[in-house]
């Protein structure tokens, strides 16, 4: 296969297929993902027979534990993927939503309407499920979509690809509004994300090496984030019992994911009082504590911290802890180490939360909460096709309204200018 061709007719049809999307009406992509929900449904048999053939191959190539276990499609996971889509479907449709329309001088309105993006390329790995979720979000914002997983899920991705052709064909759509890459050509994905004239923005999910790639060398806008280095500052004036329930969880709800926290801050005058109840909560849970000097005086078992450990994002049982005088120094601290992923602060200063709110630089700001929250499902958007750390466009969880632009309208009746 000339990979170079394939991708050029790929993103032929999927820019003609994007023109038709972008028009159809909110009934009919409803009726294309309750569609595909039935359909994934009705074909579960199949998938896991195609699912198998990529665990087989995982294991005889030495995928770990965790990657199989990512990979792995069975009915609970089927019957998800397919709740998912209906979730989707029942969300409200943002494409055509005129806001700010406003009367001037000359009388003429002017507003903003919501549109698509147009063509998104889609980069992920592993999990099968990102294929319908991709895909479902894509054609509820009006966007034709190139799908590319990794080559280690290539047979689950073509069978859940299949559902999603026959429910769109059902429901009246072009199939080709998303095409899943047939190849596990390297070269496609280097393909893809310098194709100018057919894709419009890339959205990479994987490991940070795969995003770094992607980020260096796309010609494509990309909506992104490399690391979730997270941080709760802990302030002087916070509630101490709340402190030490919010630092724990932020750490030891999940360790493998984007918003757990990383680096543990606390305020020198709360710091005797929240430090030992958390260091006894963190041995429970076999979470190595690494803390700067203030820290280790008050727990002996916490290794010598470095400078890098102040900038990694461990993804695992470890954290880093820095006791600081105050929140300045809380902000600067994390101005220069954080990722602009999420930070949160504990206090009951209504004063110091909102100059934390106001000053701290990050995709989401917290008062007297978790960062776990910094997901598109618990900020009410339904689902999300990632988190984005950049400043323009979207900025956060990346749901329905992160897939759309907005243009200007404006309504006359018959004004010209004099």
């Amino acid at each position: 296969m000339n990979v170079e061709q394939y991708m050029q007719e790929t993103g032929q049809r999927v820019r003609a297929a994007a023109r038709v999307i972008a028009r159809a009406e909110t009934k009919m992509k409803n009726a294309a993902l309750l569609a595909i929900a039935d359909r994934i449904e009705a074909d579960e048999s199949r998938l896991i027979k195609e699912n198998r053939q990529d665990l087989e191959a995982g294991v005889k190539n030495g995928l770990d534990a965790a990657l199989l276990d990512r990979l792995e499609l069975n009915p609970d996971r089927i019957a998800a993927m397919a709740e998912g889509l209906r979730q989707i479907a029942a969300l409200p449709d943002p494409i055509g939503e005129i806001t700010d329309l406003n009367y001037r001088p000359s009388g003429i309105q002017v507003g903003r309407m919501r549109v698509p993006l147009g063509v998104i390329g889609i980069i992920y790995e592993s999990r099968p499920n990102v294929t319908a979720d991709a895909a479902a979000l894509c054609l509820k914002s009006g966007n034709a979509a190139i799908l590319r997983g990794g080559s280690e899920a290539i047979h689950s991705n073509q069978a859940v690809a299949a559902c999603i052709h026959a429910g769109l064909k059902e429901a009246g759509l072009p199939a080709e509004t998303v095409q899943v890459v047939e190849t596990t050509d390297r070269a496609a994905v280097g393909e893809l994300i310098r194709m100018q004239r057919y894709v419009d923005v890339i959205v990479p999910r994987g490991g940070k090496g795969l995003i770094e790639r992607i980020a260096n060398e796309a010609r494509v806008p990309v909506i992104k984030h490399l690391d979730g280095i997270c941080h709760v500052y802990v302030d002087e004036a916070a509630d101490a019992a709340m402190a030490v329930r919010i630092a724990y969880n932020a750490k030891t709800h999940r360790y493998g994911v984007c918003n757990a926290m990383e680096t543990l801050l606390v305020a020198r005058g709360i710091a005797e009082q929240v430090l030992p109840e958390l260091g006894a909560l963190y041995a429970e849970e076999g979470v190595e504590l690494r803390g700067c000097e203030a820290t280790r005086q008050i727990l002996s078992q916490a290794r010598p911290v470095t400078e890098e450990d102040w900038v990694t994002e461990y993804l695992a049982p470890i954290l880093a802890i820095r006791v600081v005088a105050d929140v300045d120094e809380a902000m600067a601290h994390i101005a220069e180490h954080s990722s602009g992923h999420t930070e949160s602060i504990v206090t009951n200063d209504y004063r110091c939360a909102q100059r934390f709110l106001r000053e701290v630089d990050s995709s989401s700001v917290m008062v007297n909460a978790s960062t776990r929250f910094a997901d598109g499902f618990e900020y009410g958007l339904g689902a999300e096709i990632g988190i984005s750390t950049d400043k323009i466009h979207a900025r956060g969880p990346v749901g329905l309204e992160g897939l759309t632009s907005q243009k200007y309208v404006v309504l006359g009746d018959g004004q010209i200018r004099e």
